[in-house]
């Protein structure tokens, strides 16, 4: 008997874009309506193999879908999404709030600092009925925005306190929450979903080695062809750009934040050569290392 297809659903960095990351920082900020108005107030269902979302609800109402649930809001919420999690929005034109998004590597940081009780590990919703929840998580988020907006010496590090401080709030609020979003149907393509997290794990921890997908599949218990199906099913890219976007946001970062020469990060990165590292970098985002810093560096004064 044959099975009905699994419905396609988009993977996008973040919606309506499939280049890299957009930034070296390990989170993006902006407005609900900055990105929601462009798309007539609706995101259609999709998800992020290696992104999560904070929403905070200040205004306005949104019908949100959420790993098969569906439910109205109004007022003050916050919704979280986790990676792989599928969500859709339709927001009404009067909303206001902010998304925060977290790159995989911060958001498992959080979760590994705040354990079992992290806020960042399921998805759901919370409404905000009290008005002093609502003004501490409305404060956290408003300071994550104007500092992401406006750099100034120690904004890494700022915005990283801050975004822990955020999600500290929304563990306590959803610490009493017997509410968990529930999947309607039975859940797709489980084991493949667990194999793709053993992989982003292995990437995270190997990815200065660069390690060859062979080895990487090996240590998960697949074969290597198997591994990329996974992935360009489940992320929408195959093994090795995974790979490789991971060596590509650490290197923007060691290119931003830090004084290490090109032949320094280079090698701190596993590239035998700096020859190589900068046809690597360039291939990828059309800049020299070189000249991706002078950029980073002018735009961060042209915003001072």
């Amino acid at each position: 008997m044959k099975t009905a297809p699994t419905p396609h659903v988009p993977v996008f960095k973040l919606y309506g874009e499939t280049q890299h990351w957009p930034t070296p920082d390990l989170l993006h900020c902006e407005s609900i309506p900055e990105r929601s108005r462009l798309h007539d107030w609706r995101i259609r269902p999709h998800r992020h193999v290696d992104l999560v979302h904070i929403l905070f609800i200040s205004r306005g109402s949104l019908e949100l879908e959420l790993e098969g649930a569906k439910q109205r809001l109004e007022g003050a919420v916050t919704i979280i999404v986790p990676a792989m999690a599928i969500h859709g929005f339709h927001f009404s034109p009067d909303v206001g709030g902010h998304i925060i998004t977290l790159a995989k590597p911060l958001a498992d940081h959080l979760n590994e600092l705040m354990g079992e009780s992290s806020a960042l590990r399921k998805a759901d919703f919370l409404r905000l009925n009290q008005p002093a929840h609502t003004q501490r998580i409305a404060t956290l988020t408003d300071q994550i925005d104007q500092e992401y907006r406006h750099p100034a010496p120690g904004r890494n590090r700022l915005l990283e306190a801050l975004v822990q401080a955020l999600v500290v709030e929304l563990s306590r609020l959803t610490a009493y929450s017997d509410r968990p979003v529930k999947r309607h149907g039975p859940r797709q393509h489980d084991k493949g979903r667990q194999h793709l997290e053993n992989f982003q794990a292995l990437i995270e921890a190997h990815y200065r080695e660069q390690p060859s997908i062979e080895q990487l599949a090996k240590q998960i218990g697949v074969s290597s062809a198997h591994l990329n199906l996974l992935c360009r099913q489940l992320a929408g890219r195959s093994a090795l750009q995974l790979l490789h976007e991971r060596l590509l946001l650490e290197a923007k970062r060691q290119l931003t934040y830090t004084n290490m020469t090109v032949g320094e990060v280079s090698d701190s990165l596993g590239f035998s050569e700096p020859a190589y590292f900068t046809r690597f970098f360039k291939r990828n985002t059309t800049l020299s290392p070189r000249d991706f810093r002078l950029r980073q560096m002018a735009s961060n004064e042209s915003a001072k």
